[in-house]
Formats: C-alpha cells, sequence, structure tokens
C-alpha cells in the first residue's frame, strides 16, 4: 500500500511524500507522486503514531480493573486520538489488585488484541511519597521493595517497562538500580526529593520525572525542588500532562524551553472516565472522582485534581497553538521522545525506512483522519 501527503513529517520537517507499507513496516519513502498511490491525503499531516507512557484507561476502564475487554476495548478505539502505542498504567492499590491488573495486561497481550501496541506497564506506585500522593490511596503507600518488585514483574509476564518510584525513599537506590539494570525506566514522581536527591538518583539510573509540576516538590529561586531537577537534568526526561489545566500554557512553553526538543514527553495521565461527559462519577484508586467541563477529573471529596480526560491529538494542539511550543519540539513529544525513553526508537517514533508503519494523518484542526496500527487503517473499517 502507498499513501502520499503534500506533509509528511520527516526528519524534523514537514515534505511532500509518499510511504509504501509492507508487512506492517515503513518499506519506502519518496517524492510525492513517484508512484500511483492509493491513498492521497493532499494537505492532510502525516506523522508518526502518538505513543503514551502515562494513562490509566478510557472509556469506563481503568487498568486496575482487571478485565480483558476492557483493555481490548481501550485499545481498540484510543486509535481515534492518533495514539498506536501506550503503556496501560496501574494506580497505587493493594498487592492484589496491582497483582491481577498486571496478569490482566499480560493475559491479552499473549492472547491478542486489535488497536494501539500495547508495549508494556507503567506501574505507578505503591513506592511513593505521602506527602505527594495526590489521588493514590495512601492506605496502600509502601517502601520501595526488590523482592516485593520481582513478583510484581513475574505477575505481568515481565511488561513492566516503567515505573514511578519516589527515589528518596528507596534505600540504598536498590529498587532503582534493579530496574534500570533490567531495562526498566525509573521515573521520579509523587515524591518529595529534592534537587540534590534527585541528581543522585539520575546518578543510580533514574531516566525520567512523572507528570512534572505534579506530585513533586515545586521550584523555588532558592530551594530548586524536583521541577528545578527537571529543568536543569537536560537529559533526563520528562512527562507533562498537556491539557492546561495540570499547568498553564506559560508552564508548559517553560518546561519545553528548558527541556528542549528531546526529553520532554506529552502525556495524558488519562482516566476511565476519558469519553464520558461533565458531571459524571467514578472510582478511582479506591477514591471517588467527578469530571468537570474543562475534561479535567477531581476528587470528590477535596476537590484536588485527579487527572485527565485528555486525548493526545489536543495535548498536541494545545502545545503548538496555545502554549507556543515549536512544533517539532511538540511532535517529538508524543512521537520520537517517548520511544527514545522506551529504548524502542528502533522500530517507533519516526517516519523511517525499517521501521513499524504506524502513522497519525491529522487535518489542520489536528482531527484524526486516520490512525495505521504496523500498516493497517484502523478508522473507518
Amino acid at each position: 500500500m502507498i499513501i502520499q501527503s503534500k506533509k509528511v513529517w520527516i526528519a524534523d520537517q514537514f515534505m511532500e511524500a509518499q510511504i509504501e507499507i509492507k508487512d506492517g513496516k515503513i518499506a519506502d519513502v519518496c517524492g510525492y507522486g513517484s508512484k500511483p498511490a492509493d491513498v492521497d491525503y493532499g494537505e492532510a499531516r502525516i506523522l508518526p503514531g502518538f505513543i503514551d507512557v502515562h494513562c490509566h484507561g478510557a472509556y469506563g476502564f481503568d487498568t486496575n480493573d482487571a478485565e480483558e475487554e476492557g483493555l481490548r476495548n481501550w485499545v481498540a478505539n484510543i486509535v481515534k486520538e492518533g495514539v498506536t502505542a501506550l503503556l496501560p498504567t496501574t494506580i497505587t492499590q493493594s498487592e492484589e489488585v496491582l497483582t491481577n491488573a498486571l496478569k490482566n495486561v499480560a493475559k491479552v497481550v499473549r492472547e491478542g488484541y486489535t488497536g494501539a501496541e500495547i508495549l508494556g506497564v507503567h506501574f505507578e506506585g505503591p513506592f511513593l511519597d505521602m506527602k505527594y500522593k495526590g489521588a493514590q490511596p495512601e492506605q496502600y503507600i509502601v517502601k520501595p521493595s526488590v523482592e516485593q518488585f520481582k513478583k510484581y514483574q513475574e505477575a505481568a509476564d515481565g511488561l513492566i517497562r516503567y515505573i514511578t518510584l519516589a527515589t528518596e525513599q528507596d534505600d540504598g537506590f536498590a529498587l532503582t538500580r534493579y530496574c534500570a539494570e533490567h531495562g526498566v525506566v525509573v521515573s521520579i514522581g509523587h515524591s518529595a526529593a529534592t534537587s540534590k536527591q534527585a541528581i543522585q538518583a539520575f546518578a543510580h539510573g533514574a531516566r525520567s520525572m512523572t507528570h512534572v509540576y505534579n506530585g513533586m516538590t515545586p521550584f523555588n529561586h532558592r530551594v530548586n525542588g524536583l521541577v528545578g531537577a527537571a529543568f536543569r537534568i537536560k537529559s533526563m526526561y520528562g512527562e507533562i500532562i498537556c491539557d492546561g489545566n495540570h499547568s498553564t500554557y506559560a508552564a508548559l512553553h517553560n518546561f519545553f524551553e528548558e527541556k528542549g526538543p528531546h526529553y520532554g514527553m506529552l502525556v495524558s495521565d488519562a482516566l476511565m472516565a476519558k469519553g464520558s461527559p461533565a458531571g459524571s462519577k467514578f472510582i478511582f484508586g479506591g477514591n471517588e472522582i467527578e469530571i468537570y467541563e474543562d475534561g479535567s477529573a477531581h476528587l470528590t471529596s477535596s476537590k484536588s485534581l485527579a487527572g485527565s480526560t485528555l486525548c493526545i491529538n489536543d495535548g498536541l494542539r494545545i502545545l503548538i497553538e496555545e502554549a507556543l511550543v515549536p512544533v517539532d519540539t511538540a511532535i517529538n513529544a508524543c512521537t520520537k521522545n517517548p520511544a527514545a525513553c522506551l529504548g524502542i526508537e528502533d522500530r517507533k517514533g519516526s517516519i523511517k525506512v525499517g521501521l513499524d508503519a504506524d502513522l497519525a494523518v491529522l487535518d489542520r484542526d489536528y482531527k484524526v483522519l486516520q490512525t495505521y496500527c504496523r500498516g493497517e487503517a484502523m478508522l473507518g473499517r
């Protein structure tokens, strides 16, 4: 199959080009009109498929629910926003709940599914800090433990690829080091760490920070906190929720100005409430949440933010049109950068010959016209 457009994102710029797809891979990239095309998207933009490394669920399903069909429905429908790969994300809960959630993801991966690729699991909690727990239920927060993590990884069939960890609670950085040595990305989050402690964690293998600005020590010109460390450690990846609610447009702009084009990652942190109307209420991590008119999720008890219902294509629009982030930086944040963070840039995140044919086609208003997952057109089938 050959598709083409006058705006294909190649080498950090839009080019007139066509893409030949064979066996789920990008087989060739040629000049526009070089060969007869099966689909001509005209002025619509063809981007690498979006990768969301922090998303709890959607359409009434939460990763912790451990329901096979809920997970299958999620990954089948998330392609509507251009997402071609994701990390289903847990929230702190009992050992039983988390174990069942991990087993469910592993079972669906083994048995097969249609839609966005499940790259693994983002294990958010239970090894977090009490002060910056956010919506994480405090009764299940525990000290980091290598032995406990091994049990969770066994339940997941080795699919835990990314873990949010309060590294200052990790004695001797034991779990941080273990995860780094075994190919699991350690992301500092829900953490009271100082800037110096963050630098120490980086030296022991931490590679990312979870939803920067939220769930961490803030920046002050005398006490720089984790936010200051996110700015200062240039080669540390940083997730950021780009919904305009968790961080202002100015804060989004400042974050990407500091991180540059290669280390910021757009995430949704979306909850099971995604796809539900304002006013809907759900139980998340044992706590009741309500969806506000702006799409944000809040704990009904304290009114504090508990997550989002952001669609990634809208997050891209917000970065470019509202936060005035450079186009290449914004696109990298949901394509190339998460792929590089996970160590899969050799098959995802860019439009290059030999990589997976994961593609998102957007109109000028950022509406997704078509999504290709490993070469298969997912919309309008």
